[in-house]
C-alpha cells in the first residue's frame, strides 16, 4: 500500500488552511512540510509556528523534512507543533544517531535522508535508528524541479539494505513526483510519495492524488 503525501511548498500560502483541508478531503495520507533555514538549502520556507497553525485544521499525519543545519536544536519545537515524523538529513549534522535517538526520544517517528549525490550505503549504520528513509528525487530546497532518474539507484540500494536487515521501514521519494515517474520509484522499492506541484497546482487535488495511487495499482 503506497502513501502520498502532498508537500505544502506547492500550496497557495495566502490560502494555506484551504490548501491543507483541499489535500485532506482529496485522501491525501500525510502532509509534507518542507522546513528549510536558507543555510543547509539556498531558500527559506517556514518554521515550526505555521506547523503548529495548521495542526489544528487536519489529522493528516504530519511528516516534517528538516532541511536545516544541526536539526537538534529544534527537535522539541517541532515536536510540539505537531510533527508526527521528523526527518533529518545526513548531511546536515555529524551526530545523526545521536539526533535519530532524540527524535524517537520525544515519541514521534524517525527518518533520515540523503540527497541526490548522497550514496545510499551510507545509511547502512542508521538504519536501526529510522522509521523512514527519504531518497531526495531533486536537489532538495526548490519545488517544481524535474525528476532525476539516477536516483532510483539509491531507492534499490535502500530497499535491498532494509530487507537484508529484516527491517520494517518505508522508503521516500521527494522531488518530481507524477502519475509518470512514480512507476519506476514505485518498482524500485519506494511506498511513500512526497507530491507538490503534481497535487496542489491541480485543479481537482482529489483527482490528481487519485491517478498517483491508479498509476501503481
Amino acid at each position: 500500500m503506497i502513501k502520498i503525501s502532498p508537500s505544502v511548498l506547492a500550496c497557495d500560502f495566502s490560502k494555506l488552511g484551504d490548501e491543507v483541508k483541499r489535500v485532506d478531503e482529496g485522501g491525501a495520507d500525510m502532509l509534507h512540510l518542507d522546513v528549510m533555514d536558507g543555510v543547509f538549502v539556498p531558500n527559506i520556507s517556514f518554521g515550526a509556528g505555521i506547523i503548529s497553525s495548521i495542526r489544528k485544521k487536519t489529522d493528516l499525519i504530519f511528516d516534517v523534512h528538516l532541511m536545516i543545519t544541526n536539526p537538534q536544536r529544534y527537535i522539541a519545537d517541532f515536536v510540539k507543533a505537531g510533527a508526527d515524523i521528523i526527518t533529518i538529513h545526513y548531511e546536515s549534522c555529524d551526530n545523526q544517531i545521536e539526533v535519530l535517538k532524540q527524535i524517537r526520544e520525544a515519541g514521534v517517528k524517525a527518518s533520515i535522508s540523503i540527497k541526490p549525490a548522497t550514496p545510499a550505503f551510507i545509511l547502512e549504520p542508521l538504519l536501526e535508528y529510522v522509521d523512514m528513509v527519504l531518497v531526495m528525487t531533486v536537489e532538495p530546497g526548490f519545488g517544481g524541479q524535474s525528476f532525476i532518474s539516477d536516483t532510483l539507484e539509491s531507492v534499490r540500494t535502500a530497499a535491498a539494505m532494509i530487507k537484508a536487515k529484516g527491517l520494517d521501514i518505508d522508503i521516500e521519494v521527494d522531488g518530481g513526483i507524477t502519475a509518470e515517474t512514480i512507476v519506476p520509484a514505485y518498482e524500485a522499492g519506494a511506498r511513500v510519495f512526497v507530491a507538490g506541484s503534481s497535487v496542489f497546482k491541480a485543479p481537482d487535488a482529489a483527482a490528481a492524488i487519485s491517478a498517483l495511487r491508479n498509476a501503481v495499482k
